[in-house]
């Protein structure tokens, strides 16, 4: 595990416009800095980035947080990942607390040692005409091959002492490079065109390697090593980002062929899993990156098979407003042979009309009974509940399971007490426009001034309290603030609370806050309404004491006394 200090510490020495400026081209307007958003498709600039309280916020699609939120999101990376990318970039070590998960540290040495086979493939390539021809059958031009790093390996068994210094190199094993057998080495690829496998920072990280002519297996994967975990990586999504950003959505797609195949008919966000199913860290990295994903998937069998489970693992990461759809070719195509037989306009024809989750999921499961029986509505409702149970999409869910209500014939109501599942509540009535120009409550108003200088928090009275989600914000900020260090920045308390059930309410404030003038004093003005809070409270429990008349106890007109008192010293001070 990371240390909150030093992530706290990374943010204190980041300057979040160096790093969005990576990605995205900033302009200067006023104190902020002001982009066309990233994450969605506009005309005129409402991503905004904050370089005095280190974090950004779109007025348009609500995308907010601090530059580890933005690498994140922008590339597709881990937090963790997304935190060490950003240390190395200032030339600090990520420290490890001691943990029960087992730390593999990655040196630096295997990346290279990955580049230096890939340059041997790459030239290998060039010298083979049989490899050339091949590939050239497949309709790929020079320029596809070189983008995505195309190599061949020769058929022979130790090809890769010509691209090492050190054929005995225990590294070449721990890569899957090589193959060590009863005290004999020899390499894993030989006589196949070499697909190298890049992370989303650029760093090969394996390879998959297509045999020329006929042979088993026809596709060889890298094994699982230190760099290489094929259920958290995708070919090309590297290559892809761009196109994906751009276009919003992302196909997944079962080889390597077909993604290049794609990109070279002009499909260019297209990305494949890895010799395994589709998996949960893949869906949440793609919902990070874009607001559609398509699976294509073969229409035999196997792809049947394939794209269901692709199903049960995306349930659990499914988001409200962000689709996920299935296409599925004729049995006899794949992407790759689709597109060269057909066209680009035409399969992206069938990704525009590819079915939605929803309609997959319920085609799936009416499918598998008789609605007409009695029996077969009972199964229907027992083989939809492991599913629709998974969903946490408050809408998709409630849609789903009045969908699946109305076809057994129950109510929402009977449907999620036979399932023993808490009902999803209907969404809020909308508050009508012309509420709206109520001006910020007092509490909303401390709140944006403990975000702009969350020090001020120890300003706070120690039992300080107040009602709703604002003050239920207040108290946990002030808890995180007595357990963090003695400086802490507004960057550093959004990503704290990021992803936590005070994570909107912040979000709130962060727009809000971003409005504020650059002259704005923000300690005064939350002294001021700290001490209206007060003296609000004191009216209020004097005038509950009053209504008590002649029937008060001495103590309470003790405590009466005692807070005129203190409503009378306030406003002397106010004075």
């Amino acid at each position: 595990m990371i240390p909150k200090s030093f992530i706290q510490d990374l943010l204190n020495r980041l300057d979040i416009v160096d790093v969005i400026e990576r990605y995205v081209t900033l302009k200067k307007a006023g104190t902020n800095f002001v982009a066309c958003c990233p994450f969605h498709t506009e005309k005129s600039p409402s991503f905004t980035v904050s370089q005095s309280k280190q974090f950004y916020h779109c007025f348009g699609c609500g995308a907010h947080g601090t530059a580890i939120g933005f690498v994140m999101e922008h590339t597709g990376m881990g937090f963790v990942e997304a935190i060490e990318d950003l240390a190395k970039g200032i030339g600090l070590a990520v420290p490890q607390e001691a943990s029960n998960i087992p730390q593999h540290k990655v040196a630096p040495d295997l990346y290279d040692l990955m580049q230096s086979a890939t340059r041997y493939y790459r030239e290998q390539l060039k010298v083979t005409p049989r490899a050339i021809e091949y590939l050239k059958k497949r309709g790929l031009s020079g320029e596809v091959a070189a983008r995505f790093g195309i190599g061949y390996s020769p058929d022979d068994w130790q090809n890769l002492k010509a691209a090492v210094p050190n054929y005995q190199d225990t590294s070449l094993v721990e890569t899957g490079l090589v193959i060590e057998n009863e005290g004999k080495r020899y390499d894993r690829f030989r006589d196949r065109v070499m697909f190298p496998i890049v992370n989303v920072r650029g760093q090969i990280i394996g390879f998959g390697g297509r045999v020329l002519d006929k042979g088993e297996p026809k596709y060889l994967n890298s094994p699982e090593t230190t760099l290489f975990e094929k259920g958290h990586e995708l070919y090309g999504l590297y290559q892809a980002q761009k196109a994906i950003r751009a276009q919003q959505r992302v196909i997944v797609v079962e080889g390597y062929m077909d993604v290049v195949a794609l990109a070279q008919s002009g499909v260019e966000y297209a990305v494949a899993t890895l010799g395994t199913a589709t998996t949960s860290f893949h869906v949440q990295k793609l919902l990070r990156l874009c607001e559609q994903i398509v699976f294509c998937f073969d229409g035999d069998k196997p792809g049947q098979k394939a794209a269901w489970r692709a199903l049960e693992n995306a349930l659990p990461h499914l988001q409200d407003g962000k689709r996920l759809c299935f296409l599925f070719l004729p049995e006899e195509h794949d992407p790759d042979t689709y597109i060269r037989e057909y066209g680009h306009d035409a399969f992206e024809r069938e990704v525009e009309n590819a079915l939605p989750l929803s309609g997959y999921l319920l085609r799936e499961l009416t499918s598998q009974v008789d609605l007409r029986t009695q029996e077969g509505r009972s199964a229907l409702l027992k083989n939809a509940q492991p599913l629709l149970t998974a969903i946490t999409a408050p809408t998709t869910a409630l849609l789903l399971r009045k969908e699946i209500a109305a076809l057994v014939g129950v109510t929402q109501a009977e449907l999620e007490a036979l399932w023993s599942v808490k009902p999803i509540a209907a969404a809020p009535r909308a508050v009508p426009q012309k509420l709206k120009r109520n001006p910020a409550s007092g509490v909303r108003t401390l709140l944006r001034c403990l975000v702009m200088q969350p020090d001020l928090a120890r300003e706070l009275p120690r039992d300080w309290q107040g009602e709703g989600a604002e003050s239920a914000a207040i108290v946990a900020l002030v808890d995180w603030l007595r357990e963090s260090a003695d400086e802490t920045s507004t960057a550093a308390l959004i990503q704290h609370f990021q992803d936590t059930v005070h994570e909107s309410v912040f979000v709130a404030a962060q727009g809000d806050i971003m409005q504020w003038p650059s002259n704005f004093d923000v300690r005064a003005e939350f002294a001021g309404v700290l001490k209206k809070l007060r003296l609000d409270a004191i009216e209020a429990e004097m005038s509950a004491l009053l209504e008590k008349g002649l029937s008060m106890s001495p103590v309470e007109r003790e405590l009466r006394a005692s807070l005129q008192a203190e409503k009378n010293q306030l406003k002397a001070v106010s004075a």
